[in-house]
């Protein structure tokens, strides 16, 4: 548009030269320069309207970039804006105020001459250094983000936006940087420096976002004292070691319990908060070292414990140890015992069956002798009533001489044992028997030893 303004202002001047010149011959502006102007008043009219139009172009269009709202007032005073469209516009000699969709608000880094050593071309604002803020705890830092506004997508609420604030600069400088800045600090309020770096900087960041989009909350503040005693003594006596103080923020909430909110300027006016990214927070000089301090003695108290730990390992390792021995030369002991046991058990077992054996030896050698003797005393009691009856002495000699042999024979049959018994005098056939039952068990004896 700057090229048409040039080219239209040169034909112009050049017409305006050539009428002088036409008028007043001696009069030269430009020395050795010729402008004829014997072409005729169609010409000159036409070059007059190509100059004034090519002067006055940038004032009857302009070009929408893409991504950009544009609020016009037209010199009769009518407002109106152009949100989506892009390409060349119509303007006719309105005055045009561009406003950016999105608006990026971050903060830079200075040096200590305060300095910007960032790029900023691209932001519609920036805040030097960070946001200052100070945690519940008393601990201050400096919070530094990066946000991004979007300005209202309907027409009507942005005409209303544009007639408030009249041009993009005035918005960001005015309402959006003063009011990011008043809710950060108004975040911070509502977290303690230790729970920020123990694990709330996601829910910090999320608040921040929150009390932009939604309003500030109305917190109550709460202090808490924790008293920490000293180990009991000999005497019984406590002393009070640490006092600490920690701080609870709570939300207040309405009857519904919904938290209450505060209106800003952000949501009066219909911006949406599009995004908040939270950078980091740098913590004073004091806190970080007090941290480091700590960072220490949890170092020390952490190879405390594992010392300990592993000197209780090692306790725990040689009476596990001293177990598994005693458990080894138990369970030896008791396998020892076990054998003698069996070893008991099994000869226990072998009297029981030989002196089975020797009673069942003992009723047979009483069953063998009673049924001899129950056979001798038969013959005898038959030939002494044969004798009764009046035998004759050739046939009574020939009863014994039979009775004899047969008896002999019977003796034949019976197995007596090799080993002989002597039994008192005079106990007649008892003591014979007797000493025949010995002499069996004997025998039987020498054969299960065998």
């Amino acid at each position: 548009m700057l090229v048409f303004q040039i080219i239209g202002s040169i034909l112009l001047l050049g017409l305006i030269v050539a009428a002088v010149q036409s008028k007043f011959p001696g009069f030269n502006i430009f020395p050795g320069s010729v402008i004829n102007l014997s072409s005729s008043w169609v010409t000159k009219v036409i070059l007059s309207l190509v100059g004034l139009i090519l002067l006055f172009l940038p004032q009857l269009f302009f070009y929408a970039e893409y991504g950009t709202n544009y609020y016009l007032v037209s010199p009769f005073g009518k407002e109106y804006v152009i949100m989506e469209s892009r390409g060349i516009q119509w303007r006719g000699f309105a005055r045009v105020t561009p406003w950016t969709k999105y608006v990026d608000i971050k903060t830079v880094e200075v040096d200590q001459n305060g300095n910007i050593l960032e790029d900023t071309s691209e932001l519609e604002g920036y805040i030097r250094g960070g946001v200052p803020i100070r945690f519940i705890d008393q601990v201050t830092g400096d919070a530094k983000f990066a946000t991004r506004f979007q300005l209202p997508s309907t027409e009507e609420e942005f005409l209303v936006l544009a007639k408030k604030f009249r041009t993009l600069s005035n918005l960001v400088n005015n309402t959006l940087i003063p009011t990011l800045i008043e809710q950060t600090k108004n975040t911070g309020y509502m977290f303690s420096a230790q729970n920020y770096i123990s694990g709330d900087a996601q829910q910090f960041k999320q608040t921040l976002e929150e009390q932009l989009k939604g309003g500030s909350y109305q917190v109550r503040k709460e202090e808490i004292k924790d008293t920490i005693f000293n180990e009991v003594t000999d005497t019984g006596s406590r002393g009070i070691r640490e006092i600490t103080t920690t701080y609870m923020v709570s939300k207040v909430l309405d009857k519904n319990g919904v938290p209450v909110r505060i209106p800003h300027e952000i949501t009066d006016n219909g911006v949406l908060v599009s995004q908040v990214i939270i950078q980091d927070v740098d913590l004073e000089t004091q806190f970080k070292e007090r941290l480091e301090t700590q960072r220490d003695e949890s170092a020390k108290r952490q190879l405390a414990q594992q010392q300990t730990e592993t000197a209780k390992a090692e306790q725990m390792k040689i009476i596990a140890q001293g177990e598994n021995d005693k458990a080894r030369e138990r369970v030896a002991k008791e396998k020892e015992q076990i054998t003698q046991v069996i070893a008991y058990e099994t000869e226990k077992e072998i009297e029981k069956q030989k002196l089975e054996k020797a009673k069942i030896a003992l009723e047979t050698a009483k069953v063998e002798a009673q049924a001899t003797r129950l056979s001798a005393d038969a013959e005898a009691y038959r030939n002494q009533k044969m004798v009764t009856a009046g035998l004759t002495p050739q046939e009574r000699a020939k009863i014994q001489k039979e009775t004899a042999i047969g008896v002999a024979a019977e003796l034949a049959k019976l197995k007596l044992p090799t080993y002989y018994i002597q039994g008192q005098s005079g106990s007649g056939s008892a003591n014979l028997l007797e000493s025949l039952l010995g002499i069996k068990l004997l025998e039987q004896g020498s054969l299960n030893s065998k």
